[in-house]
């Protein structure tokens, strides 16, 4: 009996830990020794005061961006599962996929706004603080580069994702997407908002570069 009751002690620590680590979920670090993967240490550690640009770029040349666009499909399904989760309130189920995407590629800006949006939901506010300024940090990496009135002023992207995060965050509803040469390669962007026309422009080069890296060019 004694030793009966030992193992179902054992068994129920077992199950105990599972859960905890399940619950906890953390961004899984990349271990490749490379740009990316330090600058990915650091914010997850709370340095946040980064090139964002540099941050992103690094992305681009990494190993982990091929991991990235290998898991493509995967990164898409924890995205569409993500809003269902969102929808139905589930907090510790929205932080586990919203790191889980972070795990797949950290410079998406939409898993940063949605992790940090649910720490301060649930009190959170360190962790809120620290995926909010990751959030902008990339963010302002784009927009700060110029005024996206022009091609030749055109906001420098690294993915389309990115070009659609901004229209989301001004509430636009696109209405044309074109790729000019106009002093450098750029996506026009036609927009409505708030009932008026508007126009952004996009600089796509490290796009095409990333197409090139994965033999799509």
């Amino acid at each position: 009996m004694k030793n009966r009751a030992i193992l179902l002690l054992v068994i129920l620590m077992t199950i105990s830990i599972r859960s905890f680590g399940q619950s906890t979920s953390e961004v899984v670090l990349p271990s490749f020794q490379d740009t990316y993967s330090d600058y990915v240490k650091k914010l997850e550690s709370g340095e946040t005061n980064i090139d964002y640009q540099d941050f992103r770029y690094s992305f681009l040349k990494s190993e982990q961006y091929n991991l990235a666009q290998a898991a493509s499909k995967k990164f898409d399904s924890l995205k569409r599962e993500m809003y269902v989760q969102m929808n139905a309130a589930n907090h510790s189920e929205i932080i586990q996929i919203t790191k889980e995407l972070l795990s797949i590629d950290y410079t998406d800006m939409m898993a940063h706004k949605i992790l940090r949006q649910t720490y301060k939901i649930i009190g959170d506010t360190a962790n809120a603080a620290k995926y909010k300024t990751i959030q902008f940090g990339l963010m302002n990496s784009i927009l700060q580069k110029g005024d996206g009135k022009s091609c030749e002023t055109a906001w420098p992207v690294i993915k389309v994702e990115e070009e659609y995060f901004i229209l989301e965050m001004v509430g636009a509803k696109l209405k044309e997407q074109t790729l000019v040469q106009d002093g450098g390669i750029c996506d026009k962007m036609d927009f409505k908002v708030d009932g008026k026309n508007k126009t952004f422009y996009f600089e796509v080069s490290k796009i095409f570069e990333g197409y090139k890296k994965m033999g799509l060019d």
